[in-house]
């Protein structure tokens, strides 16, 4: 089996049990903006936004695939002199302008999936892509996508695990399923590698997110397919957020 194959396998492992899909009292799927501000990761020193740093010297632009909120592309201005961010949800992008324009920097917003996008965005000195590898089936053909659209480098952050392994006791909990384990960081490098790509990479440790622990425990909650009489005990069982994240962050040029 090719690790593009286990990516795909090990991601579709995730689906939820039908049984409780049909159950949910609202979408468990999508992400709050709160979840995703532009300053709740603490970037100013991380590997990700050095080995962006290296690429765009005094000034340049930046494409933020799967923006949020931007912390990954606001991380580089300065020295970026614009921003473009991509993103599904309409109320992503409009919190990415506003943050634009509140920083007073040149910005566009392309709302899509990406690759299915990438024919609506010009090429930019810098790619960054954070958090949104687990989101991807079709790995190859994304990367090559970010690839294209690279003047000089792509930069990708994501947990070294998958983020939703640490729920496996709430959803044994509530509902008495096991999920699983994979896919890692690790397999992703290996499918990238597998399709040509040549990165490297450097693991590390992200200090806690400040985002507030009620947004993640209604973010959990909604994952959960539980009603929000449920939040107490879902804010119990989640217990201490206050821990440090494994890392990875792979860079590779065009």
């Amino acid at each position: 089996m090719t690790a593009a194959q286990l990516w795909r396998d090990e991601l579709a492992a995730w689906a939820i049990p039908a049984d409780i899909l049909a159950a949910a009292p609202e979408s468990p799927w999508g992400f709050p903006v709160e979840a995703f501000p532009a300053e709740a990761s603490p970037t100013a020193d991380s590997p990700s936004r050095a080995c962006a740093l290296e690429a765009l010297a005094s000034s340049g632009d930046v494409l933020d695939v799967g923006c949020g909120g931007g912390a990954a592309s606001f991380a580089l201005v300065p020295p970026a002199r614009s921003v473009t961010g991509v993103d599904a949800s309409p109320e992503m992008l409009q919190a990415y302008a506003a943050e634009a324009k509140r920083r007073h920097v040149e910005h566009r917003e392309v709302v899509g999936n990406w690759p299915e996008v990438d024919g609506q965005v010009d090429v930019h000195d810098v790619v960054v892509c954070h958090h949104v590898f687990y989101n991807v089936a079709e790995l190859p053909a994304f990367a090559l996508a970010l690839t294209a659209k690279a003047r000089h480098r792509v930069v990708v952050e994501m947990t070294a695990t998958h983020p939703l392994a640490d729920t496996a006791p709430l959803w044994r909990h509530f509902h008495g399923v096991d999920r699983p384990t994979g896919p890692t960081a690790a397999l992703a490098i290996d499918v990238l590698v597998e399709a040509g790509v040549r990165l490297s990479y450097e693991r590390w440790q992200r200090p806690p997110r400040g985002i507030p622990r009620e947004v993640l425990v209604a973010m959990n909650r909604r994952r959960l397919c539980l009603p929000k009489s449920a939040e107490p005990e879902v804010d119990r069982l989640m217990g201490d957020l206050a821990r440090p994240r494994e890392m990875v962050t792979m860079c590779w040029d065009d």
